[in-house]
């Protein structure tokens, strides 16, 4: 018995009888040899760790453009938070904290510069339309490695398509993350938005207050602790009703105060414009594409849907770059 043959029965042994064990995972696209150390989801988890589009992150929006401050939160500061919180309440929960940080670190690899702002000016463009958790199993799919994807297993692609409000994954490792994706927006936004001084604790409403928290901290720890408790020995992953209830009081607040805020959100519209130039300029000129996307339009793929890979893969910084390069007037120097 080789080490991950180990790992696997050490996870059929001591894992939830409703967890996802690696051994019974659905497989990958394309077959390939096992490793002889590492069960299928450590090496998804290690995969995405390792590509582009992760290491990308770290330069595109969470929520505020541009911000003035080194502590805000980036879309890879984001990532590493849901992942933090999954794999508490997976391992609470004795689920396989393999997979739940797989789809964790890899639910956003499709996100636009410019946050939502990005993937709303997309979608509206693209005669296909564009969301952002379907871009991200095309990125593992199809775009890392140069168009050879990065052969992900089906659970982990599962969770990735489903960690939105309107999916359900089939695992519950799967609608952990689900849930902690919500947690940490929530408990992150409020944060920054605290530090930029559009909002301060005692803007919260009260009936939230009493239920969850005064503090981030505090409303972070409490919904943790809720979902530990209302699923424990369940085959499901939940909150409880007044928790719940609480919760989307909190993001309809959110988004009232903050994800609508003109403060906060003044230079979206610049940034959508850009997106949408960006968008018409590429579909016009498609030989200035790098070769890799102008490879998947001589294989087929429609133009619109590849300018969007390109597009879609940017950074905030890249894109602006880009939309200079081209726009913008250049300094003579004759």
């Amino acid at each position: 018995m080789n080490i991950r043959e180990s790992l696997e029965q050490w996870e059929k042994e001591y894992l939830s009888p409703y967890a996802m064990l690696s051994m019974n995972s659905k497989g990958r696209s394309k077959p390939e040899e096992q490793c002889d150390i590492r069960p299928v989801f450590q090496r998804d988890r290690d995969r995405i760790i390792h590509s582009k589009s992760f290491r990308r992150l770290k330069d595109k929006t969470q929520v505020f453009l541009t911000p003035e401050g080194d502590h805000y939160r980036t879309r890879l500061t984001h990532t590493l938070e849901v992942s933090q919180n999954a794999r508490t309440i997976a391992k609470a929960l004795q689920l396989n904290e393999d997979l739940v940080e797989a789809i964790a670190l890899g639910h956003d690899l499709g996100h636009t510069p410019f946050g939502h702002a990005g993937e709303r000016a997309l979608n509206r463009v693209c005669p296909y339309g564009f969301s952002h958790n379907a871009q991200s199993v095309r990125t593992v799919d199809v775009l890392e490695k140069d168009g050879q994807g990065i052969n992900l297993t089906y659970e982990v692609k599962d969770g990735i398509f489903n960690h939105q409000t309107s999916g359900m994954p089939e695992t519950l490792e799967g609608r952990v993350v689900r849930f902690s994706d919500k947690i940490a927006y929530i408990h992150h936004d409020m944060d920054d938005a605290i530090r930029g001084g559009i909002l301060t604790e005692a803007d919260v409403p009260k009936e939230i207050g009493e239920i969850i928290g005064y503090s981030c901290g505090a409303r972070l720890d409490f919904f943790i602790h809720d979902i530990v408790t209302a699923s424990r020995g369940k085959d499901d992953i939940l909150m409880s009703p007044d928790v719940a209830d609480a919760m989307q009081k909190l993001r309809n607040f959110m988004f009232e105060c903050v994800y609508q805020n003109p403060i906060a959100k003044s230079e979206e519209g610049k940034a959508e414009q850009l997106i949408e130039t960006l968008y018409e300029y590429y579909l016009k000129h498609t030989s200035k594409l790098p070769e890799m996307f102008q490879s998947l339009i001589n294989t087929g793929e429609p133009a619109e849907k590849v300018v969007c890979d390109f597009i879609g893969s940017m950074t905030d910084r890249f894109a602006i770059a880009t939309y200079q390069d081209i726009y913008i007037p250049k300094t003579w120097h004759g």
